[in-house]
């Protein structure tokens, strides 16, 4: 039998089903829900995550960190690490946990990264994940400091102000100069306040003129390294290693890349996808079963017919191919159709929101409206996404080609894995025995 004869039987299945067969429409509507629900949810997912996890790497680890450098010598490993294949940036700094002070008496702990003024020309990644809410990056002066914005709001700041900063090695520092005037407490005057949409950055972070940092840590500086690819970091280690160790005074150099920082955060990360991903997978088994049932009953169904169909020449294989090309159609239209409003969605996920958010809210006027007569309490405003409670300005999306492609094929196969295992019946169906009082 050729394909061109089994795919005409097959549509008429699936065009003109049975009275009493589910309509294959419900079958292709819960793939292409399937397949919606899951790009739509996993975007929103990496767009949160993605989020987080370059805001941690282009602002805080790096890609890659080379410590136990010599401070007079930060400048010459900085130019040979330039060199080495995949690297794009690597910047000096210093860091170091510090208690800072409020001119209005709010005080907080902080984490104090000492930065070059020409930061943001050494390293353009990290300067595009800053967004500046007053003035701009400037660390010209060794009296300025960057503060993040929620930790600006806690202290009670804003650019002009003063703050007063201070750790405990720079008070034993102080003390052992003999610089009681000032007991180890500096002040520094806010130059600009940021943003980088990852809050545990906005709340304790402070950049401050490198050379003010070595006041108060007793660490010398580090190498904060960019790389083209940030997967390729081991490779990348490998190489920056060989490349100083060449060269005397870079010998105990301390190598790390950023899968040694945060290791706990990001497979906390991994493993939540992970299992979002398995939950609502389970859509595409239920609708599975729905399609292998459905499957079933045509099977029985369309006996007499199969039984004639295999009375006028059609092979056992020709004839259950029939069937397996009716799941392939509802997969393949169920699966394509829930690709193309997932993306579609996902491209505009805040619209999408706020549509919602506008529909409920109508109805939600509509019952305070009726509610008023009967002087009951209303109902307040719906958000998904409520700027009080997430911090967010809006809903991030991120949509990974690869998991899509992933995804259409599980929509895909279970419909057609579905209706193979479904058309094995047909292999018991005998023509003999179907026609033999037709």
């Amino acid at each position: 039998m050729s394909f061109k004869w089994i795919s005409f039987i097959a549509a008429r299945y699936i065009f003109r089903p049975q009275k009493k067969s589910p309509s294959p429409v419900l079958s292709i509507l819960g793939i292409g829900t399937g397949v919606f629900a899951l790009i739509v949810i996993l975007a929103v997912m990496n767009g949160f995550q993605l989020g987080f996890i370059e805001s941690i790497l282009e602002i805080s680890s790096y890609h890659l960190r080379v410590g136990s450098l010599p401070a007079e010598k930060i400048d010459e490993a900085r130019s040979q690490l330039l060199t080495v294949n995949g690297i794009e940036a690597a910047v000096p700094f210093c860091e170091f946990q510090g208690l800072v002070r409020g001119k209005r008496g709010g005080q907080q702990t902080a984490l104090i990264r000492g930065l070059p003024p020409n930061a943001t020309e050494l390293d353009p990644a990290m300067a595009r994940r800053l967004e500046f809410e007053e003035a701009y990056f400037n660390l010209e002066d060794g009296q300025s400091a960057l503060l993040g914005a929620e930790l600006a709001r806690r202290l009670g700041v804003r650019t002009g102000d003063e703050i007063t900063m201070f750790s405990i090695p720079s008070i034993f520092s102080a003390a052992d100069n003999d610089e009681n005037e000032s007991g180890g407490l500096r002040s520094f005057t806010v130059t600009g306040i940021f943003r980088t949409g990852f809050y545990e950055c906005d709340t304790t972070w402070i950049f401050i003129h490198i050379d003010s940092a070595a006041f108060f840590s007793e660490t010398g500086p580090v190498l904060g390294i960019k790389l083209k690819n940030r997967y390729h970091d081991r490779q990348a280690l490998e190489l920056a290693r060989k490349t100083l160790g060449e060269i005397p005074g870079f010998e105990k150099s301390v190598f790390s890349s950023w899968r040694d920082y945060n290791r706990s955060f990001f497979g906390a990360l991994r493993t939540e996808k992970l299992f979002m991903f398995i939950l609502v997978g389970l859509i595409f088994i239920v609708v599975g079963l729905n399609i292998y049932q459905a499957q079933r009953r045509a099977v029985l169904e369309h006996r007499e017919e199969i039984g004639l169909l295999r009375a006028i020449g059609g092979g056992q294989q020709a004839v259950r191919w029939i069937f397996v090309c009716d799941g392939a159609i509802i997969g393949l239209s169920g699966a394509s159709a829930g690709l193309v409003l997932g993306l579609l969605v996902s491209s505009n996920i805040s619209s999408f929101f706020t549509f919602i958010e506008n529909i409920v809210n109508s109805v939600i006027y509509i019952v305070n409206h009726i509610a008023g007569f009967f002087e009951a309490g209303g109902i307040g405003d719906f958000y998904f996404f409520s700027p009080a409670v997430f911090y967010i300005k809006e809903i991030p999306s991120r949509i990974i080609p690869s998991e899509a492609v992933i995804i259409f094929l599980f929509g895909f196969l279970s419909a057609l894995l579905a209706a193979w295992f479904a058309s094995r019946k047909v292999s018991r169906i005998h023509p003999a025995e179907v026609l033999r009082y037709e």
